[in-house]
């Protein structure tokens, strides 16, 4: 008999080997067509919570990739050489501001005009008349033209400021006296009239 020769030993175990590969391809396609028999019969609700709690087993691919995770959060982030790397990144983790504007929030509360005009009257009165006094000086003695441009600037919006004030606190006093004139007529018996926003009087 004829002894078996060196390339059929080659043969035979390279044939044993693809046998052992189709096998294990076999079983593992076997396994995932049970486990997708099993998911079919199971709701999507079950599933869900099933995931959510972590209480029944979730069949999960063998290959998921991992997200890298730091040994410790003041080192960098491992990343792999093969990925480029985005053109823009957030290098420096930094707290948004946000813009707050008193105007539009309730936190700040609403405005009283009247407590307004009696807590920053003097402004008004005493300190806005005496600043006009003292930049009027100052222009008569200054020659450099930047600084005459500056303090006439400064003199005009106090004088509008003033202006506007004298305007709102006549318009506030004609307010107030036809009120006083209506509470009068509504206390001799007469209806009374209540003005409308869109309404002037003025």
């Amino acid at each position: 008999m004829r002894k078996p020769s060196r390339d059929d030993r080659v043969a035979t175990s390279s044939k044993t080997k693809f046998d052992d590969s189709e096998e294990s391809e076999l079983s593992t396609s076997e396994d995932e067509g049970e486990i997708e028999r099993e998911l079919a019969d199971v709701t999507f609700e079950e599933l869900q919570k099933a995931r959510s709690d972590g209480s029944h087993s979730v069949y999960k691919k063998p290959n998921e990739e991992k997200k890298p995770k730091r040994a410790n959060k003041n080192r960098p982030m491992e990343a792999s050489w093969k990925k480029p790397v985005g053109r823009f990144r957030e290098v420096i983790q930094a707290p948004k501001k946000v813009a707050r504007d008193p105007r539009f929030q309730s936190l700040c509360g609403t405005l009283n005009v009247e407590g307004f005009k009696k807590r920053y009257g003097f402004l008004y009165e005493n300190e806005l008349p005496a600043e006009r006094k003292e930049l009027q000086k100052q222009l008569k003695k200054s020659n450099d033209p930047d600084v005459i441009d500056e303090l006439k600037s400064r003199i005009g919006w106090i004088d509008k400021q003033l202006k506007s004030e004298t305007g709102k606190q006549t318009e506030a006093a004609i307010l107030a006296e036809h009120k006083k004139k209506e509470r009068e007529a509504a206390k001799q018996g007469k209806k009374p009239f209540y003005l409308k926003k869109s309404i002037n009087i003025f």
